[in-house]
């Protein structure tokens, strides 16, 4: 065993000092072979360790696999949960430690010369020490039980980053900031990481009123720890008997709804399916420079084939071979390994700056983000050089040394273009689904870029507020209050029209209602209603967003909450539910909203007096939409459009001048353009894109250079061929030909594997794509154009060298 392990380090480092001893000899190809697999592994492990840190590795909190989300169930979807279902949830379990609700929310911090609107969210007390206890802070403490309770809320912890933009007050435990116009006594600061992230940036208690307190009214997100040892199937079935038991003691609202647990998990499930995918296409590019070299190291080999005879009549035995043709390689990858960890270290310092929540989490992962990186890239660089080395080896092995020092072209090398061949078929193949992935995600951000959303979006400046809790919250409160702000902004000069609404139409309503409609049958389980989402709006909401109304009206000023309850429904809603019936001449029955409490109140009628036309925005399907007059139902949370005559965003001062001229504690939030808002929208689409584009035009290139290599190889080995044909009066036109036929059948036979791969692909971008079919028959029409083109150019040259011969002098050198 001993001599054996001797042998195999003799040959190795053999092999190291014969490659190095090649390099000074071809520092051109060796130059090329470093600096592709540097690249290849740099961008690989880079993208890899960027995945691993926000997506794979755990949870930066004790005993992360105990963590459940809890939701509610209702035709397969989750949902959130209400009030008085976690506080049942929570006294009757048998299976959690603990569990906590939350719900996000905004306030208004009184910072500076105005105020900032900044995001945040609601907890019961325990949500930090569920989470990770004392280590979640950097000073201070959780909320203690009491103060979950009515008068004692005015507490509050603090954001790492927002205690570090607040001055990084090292005192700050016990003194008050002022939010919504109330001092609140700071009690926290969590540490920087992962846990800023999820909590915003502060957080206050949730506290409970008697009117939150019901069963109807899902608003909140419920985050559970397990009993040690608890299993999720025991504690999900624990939790089912409590749903059926409240569903049996409250019919009316929590028949036929049910709970779903879930593990806590970084990202949505969507961020993951990115990160996938694009560590897909990395690692195709890293196998196609695998792929290219490997044709390289087989051209290569001719050149030595008399090198490796001598040295079998001498006695080396084919292992020997073997392992020294490897040794080489892996000598190849190292370095390039080498400097691919500097690159991947050099990319994750540009992620960091580019990217804060990036930042945050891997400031969180840091004792990991060095050993992980320097593993992987080990891994990736062997796998590498014996994999892009394995070919020439096999070969070299296998050489006929009485065939080879006869100077005879052997079946070996034969079986050597052979495998070029079916190398470079692969390159197409893997280069048409990574053109595929390319074009997909072009289409996908030329549609949404394009998309009727529905909207004009030119000239508008929107900004969402809501009315501080302190402020008065009965209706009638709530709609004086934004009339005062209303006139205040249409004294600004240069502004057209104000429309306020509870959603953005360019990302969808933040109500889903059940409804029944009047005259049909209701079923007998209130959870199977329909549902619709709910958008409460001014009437100038339709004139600013540039919205027709197709039949009926739009609401007017008469449309107030002591008249006759109406509502409009878009094209969507009444092509679902409505059966062809006339929309006009219908009624549909559902529950008021409460503003300012979350609880619903007792249903009532809505007559539909319009239909507009479908708002679709960026949701990829059109939604049912339903309207109801902002002053029947005043919200104090909303989003308020500006149109202007001007550009909106040269007024955007002056408008929030004159909503602080009404309200000095108010803070606007998201102070943009319609356009910009847009822009905003589609740039996770757009980067995307560009990744999978620059991705695939390495693939591409890489595929051209692999067909160019093989068929100025060919060219070579058949000149003597090709001189006989021109000697006996081949047209030099039919030689061009020949050549070109040669490639483009290589390159078909690559495309026609390569569309199984864009199948599959196309499949597993759907959940992030826009309007693109799981087969986009012009995208893959296009690309394979594309790749037949580049491999029909790649081809011209060896083809003009091969009809340039001059037949003669290459007959004498036979």
């Amino acid at each position: 065993m001993s001599s054996s392990s001797n042998l195999k380090s003799r040959l190795l480092r053999e092999g190291f000092r014969h490659t190095f001893r090649a390099s000074r000899k071809m520092p051109g190809m060796s130059l090329t072979v470093l600096l592709s697999v540097a690249i290849g592994i740099g961008v690989l492990t880079a993208t890899f360790t960027i995945g691993y840190i926000t997506t794979l590795t755990p949870l930066p909190y004790p005993a992360p696999g105990q963590l459940m989300v809890v939701t509610s169930e209702i035709n397969a979807s989750q949902n959130p949960v209400s009030a008085a279902d976690f506080l049942d949830w929570r006294e009757q379990n048998h299976t959690f430690q603990h569990m906590t609700a939350m719900a996000g929310d905004t306030f208004n911090l009184s910072t500076g010369d105005q105020p900032e609107n900044i995001q945040g969210m609601r907890a019961t007390p325990g949500y930090y020490n569920e989470l990770g206890g004392p280590a979640a802070f950097l000073m201070g403490r959780d909320f203690l039980p009491e103060e979950g309770t009515p008068g004692k809320g005015h507490v509050v912890i603090l954001a790492h980053a927002l205690w570090q933009r607040l001055g990084g007050n090292p005192q700050i435990i016990g003194s008050s900031i002022w939010i919504d116009g109330e001092p609140y006594t700071v009690v926290g600061v969590t540490r920087g990481g992962f846990v800023d992230t999820r909590a915003g940036e502060i957080t206050v208690p949730l506290v409970f009123t008697p009117e939150q307190n019901n069963h109807g009214y899902h608003w909140l997100q419920v985050h559970g720890r397990l009993k040690p040892g608890v299993t999720q199937v025991q504690a999900q079935a624990d939790l089912d008997s409590i749903a059926a038991n409240l569903a049996r003691a409250f019919p009316k609202t929590n028949q036929g709804f049910g709970v779903l647990l879930t593990p806590l998990q970084k990202v949505p499930e969507r961020a993951r399916t990115t990160f996938w995918l694009i560590f897909t296409a990395v690692g195709f590019v890293l196998l196609m420079i695998c792929v290219n070299i490997a044709n390289l190291l087989l051209a290569r080999g001719l050149s030595r084939k008399k090198e490796v005879a001598i040295r079998i009549a001498l006695g080396a035995t084919r292992w020997t071979i073997f392992v020294q043709m490897i040794s080489e390689s892996l000598a190849l990858a190292i370095p390039g390994g080498m400097l691919g960890l500097a690159l991947d270290y050099a990319l994750l310092r540009y992620a960091i700056h580019m990217d804060p929540e990036f930042a945050l989490a891997a400031n969180q992962a840091s004792p990991h983000i060095n050993l992980i990186a320097l593993v992987f890239t080990i891994a990736v660089t062997t796998l590498s050089g014996m994999f892009f080395g394995y070919a020439p080896a096999w070969f070299a092995a296998r050489v006929d040394p009485n065939e080879a020092l006869k100077d005879g072209h052997s079946g070996t090398s034969l079986v050597r273009q052979r495998l070029r061949r079916i190398l470079v078929c692969g390159q197409f193949a893997l280069a048409l689904s990574l053109l595929a992935g390319a074009g997909f995600a072009m289409e996908s951000f030329r549609n949404r870029i394009h998309a009727e959303v529905g909207i004009r979006t030119d000239h508008i400046l929107t900004f969402s507020m809501r009315v501080p809790d302190n402020r008065p919250s009965e209706p009638a409160q709530i709609l004086a209050y934004y009339r005062r702000i209303v006139t205040s902004i249409q004294s600004v000069a240069g502004v057209s029209s104000i429309g306020i609404s509870t959603g953005n139409p360019l990302f969808g309503d933040i109500f889903g209602m059940a409804f029944t409609v009047e005259g049909r049958p209701a079923p007998s389980n209130p959870s199977q209603r329909p549902s619709a989402s709910l958008n409460l709006v001014t009437p100038e909401y339709f004139s600013t967003f540039g919205i027709p109304v197709e039949r009926g009206r739009a609401f007017d000023e008469n449309d107030m909450a002591d008249g006759v309850r109406v509502a409009i429904v878009n094209e969507n809603f009444a092509k679902r539910y409505l059966d062809g019936a006339d929309p006009l001449k219908q009624k549909i029955s559902m529950e008021q909203l409460v503003p300012g409490v979350a609880r619903l109140g007792p249903a009532v009628d809505w007559r539909i007096v319009g239909v507009t036309r479908n708002v679709r925005g960026f949701q990829k399907e059109d939604s049912p939409e339903i309207l109801i007059p902002f002053a029947q139902i005043p919200w104090p949370v909303t989003t308020i459009a500006v149109r202007t005559a001007i550009d909106p965003a040269a007024v955007s001062k002056r408008v929030a001048s004159a909503i602080h001229s009404v309200d000095s504690v108010i803070a606007l939030r998201n102070m943009e353009t319609m356009d910009q808002t847009r822009a905003q929208a589609t740039r996770g689409t757009r980067d995307a894109m560009i990744a999978c584009m620059i991705f695939a035009g390495a693939a591409l290139l890489l595929a051209t250079i692999g067909i160019y290599g093989v068929m100025s190889f060919a060219v070579a080995q058949r000149s003597s061929e090709i001189s006989v044909r021109l000697a006996l009066g081949a047209d030099r036109g039919r030689i061009i030909f020949m050549i070109l036929k040669e490639g483009a059948l290589l390159a078909c036979i690559g495309l026609a594997i390569g569309l199984c791969g864009a199948y599959f692909i196309g499949r597993g971008m759907q959940s992030v794509l826009f309007d693109v079919a799981k087969i986009d028959y012009p995208v893959l029409a296009g690309v394979s154009v594309l790749l037949l083109l580049a491999a029909l150019a790649a081809c011209l040259l060896p083809a003009k060298k091969a009809a340039s011969v001059d037949p003669m002098g290459a007959l004498k050198s036979l």
